[in-house]
């Protein structure tokens, strides 16, 4: 059974930094591009971040970027996602996602269409 599980959600102060992880089950991560998405109430979902199965090469929004850092651990099948310097506008519920599309098709994918996609993780983010 394919399978992403996200932990490592939590309650931080503006300012402050947590570590999400995407673990996966029934497939290799290295194989697939693994990326999360975000989704605070009421607004779109927004891509937040990607890195590539065949090369690791790695995308953010600019939203993102220069605080938010992607990577994966082939042995441990999880893909990470390390944010410093949060915000409040960082509050949402953080979702996993895996497809072996490349990078560009991966952030247009609806939720349906993705290979795999996790249950999601709140982060909040205090002012």
């Amino acid at each position: 059974q394919v399978q992403l599980v996200e932990s490592g959600g939590g309650l931080v102060q503006s300012g402050g930094s947590l570590r999400l992880s995407c673990a996966a089950s029934g497939f290799p991560l290295d194989d697939y591009t693994v990326g999360w998405f975000r989704q605070a109430p009421g607004k779109e979902r927004e891509a937040v971040s990607c890195i590539t199965g065949s090369t690791g090469s790695t995308y953010n929004a600019d939203s993102v970027k220069d605080r938010f850092t992607i990577s994966r651990d082939n042995a441990k099948n999880t893909v990470y996602l390390q944010m410093n310097s949060l915000k409040p506008e960082d509050t949402a519920v953080y979702y996993c996602a895996a497809d072996r599309s490349d990078w560009h098709q991966f952030f247009l994918l609806d939720e349906n269409e993705f290979a795999a996609w996790g249950q999601g993780t709140q982060v909040t983010v205090s002012s």
